[in-house]
């Protein structure tokens, strides 16, 4: 029996998140190919907030095969008083300069691109355990193009539970999915 075309849409960050908590890294290559192989999914989405630093990651990641979305992002810092005189600039004042949060909301993007795309998929699996997307799961299961929701461990939104049927946890793939390094043996010197 062929698959059903199955398109994925990936919330990245929730994702990422979401198995770094758990305390391991995903291996994007091996998560495409998973989607791939498993799931028949043809066309991976990718949703990420645009950081101009990150472009080379962006790029990379449409080499694995995933179509990047980009969101332009908001710096979420605060004006923060002008220091006072003689205050001395630490190590730790560097460090919150240089890591400012940013914000790259996909959610919006997210909906309407499974929206637009509807024609062209038999089933769609959202990959995010937010529960911003519960219309979009409700929506597509009503019309019979849910495929599953994909979330990263099992701290996913409460709103998601009538989906427990079609929720697959990602921890639960930790050992096919974790980032592995290559370790070169250790040699001794003579």
């Amino acid at each position: 029996m062929k698959k059903p075309n199955t398109y994925a849409f990936i919330d990245s960050q929730n994702l990422n998140l979401g198995v770094q908590k758990m305390g391991w890294k995903l291996d994007w290559r091996k998560f495409r190919q998973y989607l791939e192989k498993q799931y028949g999914v043809t066309k991976a989405y990718m949703f990420i907030g645009h950081v101009p630093e990150f472009e080379d990651m962006y790029v990379h990641m449409h080499e694995l095969g995933y179509l990047v979305v980009l969101k332009p992002t908001s710096d979420m810092t605060r004006v923060q008083a002008e220091p006072q005189k003689n205050t001395e600039t630490t190590a730790d004042s560097i460090k919150t300069e240089e890591k400012k949060p940013i914000k790259g909301n996909i959610d919006a993007e997210l909906v309407l691109w499974a929206m637009k795309e509807l024609k062209d998929y038999d089933k769609a699996i959202i990959v995010s355990g937010d529960g911003d997307f519960l219309c979009l799961a409700e929506y597509l299961q009503e019309i019979g193009k849910l495929g599953y929701i994909m979330a990263p461990n099992w701290q996913y939104s409460g709103l998601l539970k009538r989906f427990e049927d079609s929720i697959i946890r990602i921890d639960q793939l930790k050992r096919q999915l974790s980032y592995r390094s290559i370790r070169r043996p250790f040699k001794k010197n003579a």
